[in-house]
């Protein structure tokens, strides 16, 4: 058998082989379910990651307007998509957005990066805009 500890993906591979052949007594169920664990909380870290990039993009075109251009607005476009996508696969990543905690974590990484991007310090301390307007395919602030 293999070492989960040893070769994650070997391993893997080995214990879908063991599920195949109905060999469920020689599973290792302790490292199966922390990586069915591990899968959620990968796609939870993607949606915060995309979450944070688009915010901070909203960030700098409301208060770079003079720096607005195509790529920032790309960039919006890419992570709605993206976030839209990642909440249409896995439904149950919807929950995350009403979390105020989560979101209050996504806005302060957000708004370090902005400051780190722009060498900008006016950022709001709060979201001023809904869970609505972000993912709005319409919405850019002014």
């Amino acid at each position: 058998m293999i070492r989960y500890e040893t070769d994650v993906i070997e391993w893997a591979n080995e214990q879908a082989q063991l599920i195949r052949a109905g060999k469920f007594e020689l599973l290792d169920l302790v490292n199966i379910a922390e990586e069915i664990e591990d899968v959620g909380k990968s796609e939870k870290r993607e949606l915060s990651s995309r979450m944070a990039v688009l915010l901070t993009h909203l960030l700098k075109w409301q208060f770079q307007a003079g720096r607005r251009g195509s790529s920032w607005e790309r960039m919006i476009k890419e992570q709605r998509k993206g976030i839209a996508l990642r909440l249409k696969a896995t439904p149950s990543l919807n929950a995350s957005l009403e979390y105020e905690d989560w979101f209050a974590e996504m806005w302060s990484d957000a708004v370090v990066k902005a400051v780190d991007e722009t060498g900008l310090d006016v950022f709001p301390e709060v979201c001023p805009w809904s869970k609505e307007q972000i993912l709005s395919a319409e919405f850019l602030p002014n």
